[in-house]
């Protein structure tokens, strides 16, 4: 080879080599580039990985024997891509015959859309998603989501509450305990094969989107019990509803809240919101006599009365600044245990004014009303309790016999376990024990007892309280066999906010009761709202269905008994019921 032919050779080599190397750098600054820039860098992940979305799981409700109340299950939704849908008038009229939906709202939910994804039915039965899958349509899905279900029903419905379709409560428990049951929703990442096949990594726990568990104080057998006989009474005084509360003195723990009407949370899209509510917790009410019990308590404990002094009872009428007071029966003295044994109006009246307006304001206060209960349930009413300072004399008489003061069923029952209870005053609670998913049951801890009144003021109190279901007391229909009863009842007329003034035939009958009065176990409150007939008293309406559910209780505990009313003490003179008793 000549070498002018060599020395081309040689330069065409060194050109390739040239171009070789300065193709490598770019090629080595290239990668460089693309291994620390962040959209490059999110390109080629995207084209290899992806997020995987486990959906939360909402806690269990329970009650305190383990009972399911509330849970979560997979229930199928129908999703649109509007996107991908060619023909929309077409793909509505199919998707409106297989949903049984109107045609015109499922157009505009394809046309409306702004975005790529939007829900066209949520919690579809399964023919409707097997309807829907058999049209086989471009653009249209199912995909499960998560839905509360209440096993029981309308059983503890007002308590439990509600969750919306975004899993989010609106009501009573479900609201309360949104963040603990709510679980967490968590996105992991992975891989993808070469059909675009998502890979899970290893280690995705799926408890750790799993919302926590909540354990109620509520008996089930005894919330179903209660619930039963409320809605018996009700039913046959043609009542417009009632309220039972059954409470645990010695903790606190709320055992049955039972209202009529009912509310089943399964439902809760054919209900009124306000139907939905608790109304122990948020309907205020003026309770009637049963507030005697806390003037007799005061003036005990402050040495302003003694066990057998006689007060002037006035032979059933009164006369103070505003108003004439009047006794359903006339007497001339009564002791303390007479006056509520009898429900003296009058009587209560002046021990009331024994106590002053100030220390009797400060001893509603310190029983718990004009003030929340503390259990944190949502939209509770703290009650209505002016200021002392706006008290008139007439004012202060008719709070002496629970008018003008209105309270909750709840705080009613909190107030009289202070009786029950040693003069301690316990806060009420709903929620025993919380548990983390895959955890333990966490008892929550009882509040620490406030004391009211001495342990030997409670106890006299109950005393009197026995003598209401006597054969001379108002509550005679309260009786349990073989088990000691201590009792008040209330009849309180409603009140007409839009004239100002006391409806003349409408009532609320009331009766708060302690069992076993020896070895109190269980407080017990009873309401039916307006029951229609001359039997309207607490006495005659309320003391009953106080009788039947207690002796169903105290059963559930052990303790074997049955109603068994008193028989009532000869009447020397006929007796005008007309005007009602305490």
């Amino acid at each position: 080879m000549r070498s002018a032919d060599l020395a081309r050779t040689n330069q065409r080599i060194a050109v390739v080599r040239a171009v070789l190397i300065v193709g490598l750098v770019v090629i080595g600054v290239r990668a460089g580039w693309l291994a620390t820039d962040d959209r490059a860098r999110n390109r080629g992940a995207a084209q290899t990985g992806a997020q995987l979305h486990v959906q939360s799981t909402r806690g269990v409700i329970t009650d305190r024997s383990g009972g399911q109340l509330a849970i979560s299950v997979d229930a199928p939704s129908v999703f649109l891509e509007p996107r991908k849908i060619e023909n929309p008038r077409h793909v509505a009229r199919q998707l409106a015959r297989a949903l049984d939906m109107p045609v015109p709202r499922v157009l505009a939910r394809i046309t409306e859309t702004r975005g790529n994804f939007a829900f066209l039915a949520r919690w579809v039965s399964e023919r409707a998603k097997d309807r829907v899958l058999a049209l086989d349509l471009e653009g249209v899905g199912i995909v499960p989501e998560p839905k509360r279900i209440y096993p029981q029903g309308m059983l503890a419905g007002n308590i439990v509450g509600f969750m919306n379709v975004d899993e989010i409560g609106v009501q009573g428990i479900e609201k309360r305990e949104q963040d603990w049951l709510q679980g967490t929703l968590k996105s992991y990442p992975v891989d993808r094969d070469a059909r675009g096949r998502k890979l899970p990594l290893q280690g995705v726990d799926p408890r750790a989107t799993m919302g926590g568990d909540v354990r109620l104080t509520l008996d089930g057998t005894m919330q179903a019990a209660a619930e039963a006989a409320l809605a018996r009474t009700v039913q046959r005084f043609e009542a417009l509803g009632g309220m039972l509360v059954a409470l645990d003195p010695r903790n606190g723990d709320l055992l049955a809240v039972a209202e009529r009407p009912g509310f089943d949370p399964n439902r809760f899209r054919r209900t009124d919101f306000v139907d939905s509510r608790s109304r122990s917790f948020t309907d205020a009410l003026e309770s009637g006599s049963v507030l005697k019990t806390i003037v007799a308590a005061g003036v005990l404990e402050h040495g302003l009365a003694t066990l057998d002094e006689q007060i002037d009872c006035e032979g059933g009428t009164f006369r103070v600044p505003g108003k004439t007071i009047h006794d359903h029966d006339p007497y001339d003295r009564l002791n303390l245990a007479g006056i509520l044994s009898h429900s003296s109006n009058i009587g209560a009246t002046k021990l009331a004014y024994r106590l002053g307006a100030e220390r009797h304001h400060a001893l509603l206060r310190a029983f718990g009303f004009g003030q929340r209960s503390g259990v944190g349930f949502p939209g509770e009413s703290a009650g209505l309790l002016r200021s002392w300072e706006r008290w008139r004399p007439v004012d202060q008489a008719n709070i002496a016999f629970g008018q003008g003061v209105n309270v909750t069923a709840v705080q009613l029952a909190a107030a009289i376990g202070v009786f029950a209870n040693g003069g301690m005053w316990r806060q009420p609670r709903l929620v025993a024990a919380r548990r983390a998913p895959g955890g333990p049951w966490t008892p929550a801890r009882p509040s620490e007892p406030r004391r009211v009144i001495s342990e030997q003021t409670a106890a006299q109190v109950l005393g009197f309280m026995e003598g209401v279901v006597s054969p001379v007391g108002t509550g005679r229909l309260a009786g349990l066999r073989g088990v000691r009863v201590a009792g008040k009842t209330g009849t309180a007329q409603k009140f007409d906010r839009k004239n100002g003034r006391y409806h003349a035939d409408q009532y609320v009958a009331w009766f708060v009761g302690v069992v076993p009065a020896e070895d109190p176990q269980l407080v017990i409150v009873v309401a039916v709202d307006d029951p229609v007939g001359p039997l309207h008293t607490g006495g005659s309406v309320a003391a009953p269905l106080f009788a039947e559910v207690a002796a169903s209780q105290l059963l559930h505990m052990g303790i074997y008994t049955r109603p068994e009313p008193i028989a009532r003490a000869v009447a020397k003179k006929p007796v005008d019921r007309s005007q009602g008793e305490g």
